[in-house]
């Protein structure tokens, strides 16, 4: 029956949420980790919350997840869990020899008031963090927030944990791209090299988790950010944070503690926005835009040309992160589609205004949610339909159910292959989306022509 049942009546609810549009903060904070070189993510509470954490990331990538925990007892649900943690810290530098181990919490030792920044001192202090290696930690409670804040909590624990200030200015420029795919951090720092730039893109999860089949198991892979590349981010010209949920809180404390300037921008989604990222690279580096970029722009521009005639006036109904929609409603926009119901699962005022602004000369009411949940979304759909639903995985049922094309964006992605791969920022990934998106409209139209209609050629 899936979800026919969903009425079309809607009614006020500020104390139940159904099908959250959202996850929780520590696996965003797993996955910054695992941008780290040579480091082990760990989670500071029960098994069950870790392994949670790391099967939707396997799902999600379809690769191996490595990442430790406190494994709470109910010993130390009820006197805390230090003893746990030191003994974990000590395990899993002489078992698996990682650089760093990136502590995040989770809702019980956030519940029963753990110090994360005694206990680390602690193990430094009790010699239980070799010399050379690396303990960090961000406070992560599930129970706040989603999974973008743990990223955005997790990437700030990063910067307070190695950032230094020598006084001699690096001519290179931070990167923090937001909660985004492997194939889209590889994509920012192809854009920026392009243009000549020195980037620190982190955290960096390209080729850690969209790595290469070799036949050899590796637990900590090339890719990440290194520990000397992190260190540097405070000597570097400026800080491009993408996306102001994900990235703006390290971003500004880069600011604040060691003066580096920073500028938060939405992420490089379709035309405009990716022009954003373009110009602001080449005003802070101070280079010129090459001919490669302008040729890969004007694809873009040619296709969305070219196929304007079946975007037109299509409504979209959108879930998802802040960030991607931001950037996804910017480019619907641009490209004459009407965004029309649009939910994100992470709180934030500043979302709904961003939207409502971008979709001031919407030709219908928009309906915008921060902090809603699918039920909601179901329901406007019923009540408004769409002709294209986006977001991920869990969209495939209201789709199904409302007989809308959908396209897959975000996360989680289970039941598809090809996010972490194929990125969908900057001008070759504003292709691939657009290519995506024609799809599955075409699609439709072909299903729904008549025999007289139904053409060879489109």
């Amino acid at each position: 029956m899936l979800l026919r049942h969903t009425p079309t009546e809607i009614t006020d609810r500020k104390a139940l949420m159904i099908n959250p549009a959202k996850t929780c903060q520590p696996i965003g904070a797993m996955y910054a980790s695992l941008g780290i070189h040579g480091c082990m993510p760990h989670s500071h509470g029960s098994q069950g919350c870790c392994a949670y954490h790391r099967s939707t990331l396997t799902r999600h990538y379809k690769e191996p997840v490595v990442a430790a925990t406190s494994s709470f007892t109910e010993g130390s649900s009820v006197f805390g869990g230090q003893s746990n943690m030191l003994q974990a810290i000590d395990n899993i530098f002489t078992v698996y020899e990682p650089d760093i181990i990136s502590v995040h919490t989770t809702c019980l030792s956030e519940t029963i008031g753990d110090d994360l920044t005694q206990i680390v001192k602690k193990a430094y202090d009790d010699g239980k963090v070799p010399e050379g290696k690396h303990v960090i930690y961000a406070p992560t409670p599930s129970y706040v927030g989603s999974h973008v804040t743990g990223f955005s909590n997790m990437c700030k624990g990063i910067v307070s944990g190695f950032a230094e200030k020598t006084g001699e200015q690096k001519n290179q420029m931070n990167i923090i791209p937001g909660f985004v795919e492997p194939s889209d951090m590889a994509e920012v720092k192809r854009l920026a090299t392009e243009m000549g730039v020195k980037t620190v893109l982190f955290p960096d999860t390209s080729g850690v988790l969209n790595g290469p089949q070799t036949g050899r198991y590796h637990m900590f892979p090339k890719g990440g950010t290194t520990v000397e590349e992190l260190k540097s981010t405070g000597d570097s010209m400026g800080t491009l944070a993408l996306g102001s949920f994900a990235s703006s809180l390290a971003a500004k404390f880069l600011d604040t503690k060691f003066k580096v300037p920073c500028r938060v921008l939405p992420l490089p989604i379709g035309l405009v926005a990716t022009d954003r990222y373009i110009d602001t690279l080449r005003k802070f580096a101070g280079v010129t835009v090459p001919d490669s970029l302008t040729f890969e722009r004007g694809q873009l521009v040619d296709v969305m040309t070219d196929m304007q005639q079946y975007l037109y006036g299509k409504k979209v109904a959108l879930f998802g992160d802040p960030d991607q929609l931001i950037a996804l409603t910017e480019f619907l926009v641009t490209l004459d589609m009407v965004p029309v119901h649009i939910v994100t699962g992470t709180p934030g005022k500043e979302f709904e205004s961003t939207i409502a602004d971008l979709t001031r000369d919407s030709p219908v009411p928009v309906n915008i949610k921060s902090h809603g949940d699918m039920f909601q979304l179901h329901q406007w759909i019923k009540n408004e339909p769409v002709d294209l639903l986006m977001g991920n995985t869990y969209g495939k049922y209201i789709a199904r159910d409302e007989d809308i094309p959908f396209v897959r964006h975000g996360f989680p992605i289970l039941d598809r292959v090809g996010h972490s791969y194929f990125p969908t920022v900057g001008y070759r990934g504003g292709l691939r989306l657009l290519e995506q998106i024609l799809s599955a409209l075409l699609d439709r139209k072909d299903r729904d022509s008549s025999e007289e209609s139904f053409e060879l050629v489109m």
